[in-house]
Formats: C-alpha cells, sequence, structure tokens
C-alpha cells in the first residue's frame, strides 16, 4: 500500500506585514532547530500566527491511532512561504504531512478528535485552505 502525502495551504484572513512575516519564519525554524526556545518580543497578532502553525505541527504527536492509541503521521513539516514564482495565489504557509497508508489518512481527516479540533479553529482564521493529497509515483 502507498503512502499518502497530504498538503495543506494556507491564506489567513488578517494580512500579515514582512516583519510579521519574518517573526513566524523565525518561530518555525526554532521549532525545527531548538524547540525549546520562543521569541518572547512578538505583537500579539503574530503570536497568534505562531500558535495556529505550531498547533498544526503538533498534530503529528497529539494525533493517536484509534487501535495502537500511539501517534500515526509518518512525518510532518511546514513553514512561511518562500517561492519567487508568484503563483501563491495568496496561500501564506504551506503543511505537509505524511502518512503510511489511505486508511490513516481517513482517519485524519474523518475521525480523528485531535485534527478534528484544530479544524473547528482554524477555518474561522482562514480566508481560503487549499489541500491535495497524493501517492508519491502514482499518476
Amino acid at each position: 500500500m502507498a503512502p499518502v502525502v497530504h498538503v495543506v495551504l494556507f491564506q489567513f484572513k488578517d494580512g500579515q506585514t514582512p516583519d510579521q512575516r519574518r517573526d513566524v519564519s523565525a518561530f518555525l525554524y526554532l521549532c525545527i532547530r531548538a524547540p525549546y526556545r520562543r521569541c518572547s518580543s512578538l505583537t500579539a497578532k503574530t503570536r497568534f500566527f505562531l500558535q495556529l502553525c505550531d498547533k498544526m505541527l503538533g498534530l503529528r504527536s497529539k494525533c493517536l491511532h484509534p487501535a495502537s492509541k500511539r501517534p500515526y503521521i509518518k512525518s510532518s513539516m511546514g513553514g512561511l512561504d518562500r517561492s519567487i514564482e508568484g503563483c501563491q495565489h495568496g496561500s501564506t504557509h504551506a503543511f505537509v504531512v505524511e502518512f503510511e497508508s489511505e486508511q490513516d489518512r481517513d482517519y485524519y481527516v474523518n475521525e480523528d478528535p485531535a485534527q478534528a479540533s484544530f479544524v473547528l479553529e482554524v477555518l474561522q482564521k482562514l480566508d481560503k485552505a487549499t489541500i491535495l493529497d497524493f501517492s508519491p509515483g502514482v499518476f
């Protein structure tokens, strides 16, 4: 069975200044490189965006398989848009979540309470979300 890669693009309702984008990018870098560090001099708006990004990345440990009660997300990463091509159509943040199987992805999307709670929280803050799923090499 082929793994499933779940790609999520966010466009938040409130626009961000370039400084706020840099703050978010720095925070995501710290999450990966030094998760024990946090920036204390962030604005409330920037802190809000960071919390949502942190929660999206945190689903990897919070989403538990219904049978094993263990995390089932194979990998998860995300970051601020860095494209120079100008084809983002408003999306500012991208996340990639990898699942071992379609069944795991289906549970995540349709039943996982941690993911459902996150979706309820983030949907009201988004202008748009784009989600694509694919299996590598399957065309």
